[in-house]
């Protein structure tokens, strides 16, 4: 993390981050586990929608899993130094911005225009084609672990 010199900054974290993070998926988690151990020790802000918490929810939700879904919910309500921001007309209209001049889904543009709310110095994805959005510098996991 010191390579990419987030002190300080303010980092949009993309649904993705936290669904790796939580699935231990193989290949991500290590670098997961070391943006939010660095996010926890306050090294740097951190902002997400309210949109995050409703995708992971779903899995623990469609496998019956109460307790983990709660867990879930407990963390992201507690966890330092990320702020999880409300939808409101600001970020729609942002959000519409994007979906205009990039053609994006939804989803996407409501996490960037949230980011961009916050005044996000990088937004952290997996997802490439968020990569042509040229408001806010996006960072891609997959190049994070080279």
């Amino acid at each position: 993390m010191e390579e990419l010199n987030l002190k300080g900054k303010i980092i949009g974290l993309d649904t993705m981050v936290f669904i790796y993070h939580f699935e231990e998926n193989q290949i991500y988690s290590p670098l997961t586990f070391s943006i939010f151990e660095n996010l926890e020790k306050g090294d740097f802000n951190g902002v997400t929608s309210i949109l995050t918490l409703l995708e992971i929810l779903v899995k623990p939700k469609r496998e019956s899993n109460s307790i983990l879904a709660e867990r879930y919910k407990i963390l992201f309500e507690t966890f330092p130094n990320l702020q999880v921001k409300e939808l409101n007309e600001n970020i729609a209209d942002i959000a519409s911005d994007l979906r205009a001049n990039y053609n994006i889904n939804t989803p996407d543009a409501i996490q960037l225009a949230t980011s961009l709310e916050a005044q996000a110095d990088i937004f952290i994805t997996n997802d490439a084609s968020l990569k042509k959005i040229t408001e806010i510098k996006v960072l891609l996991l997959s190049e994070m672990l080279k």
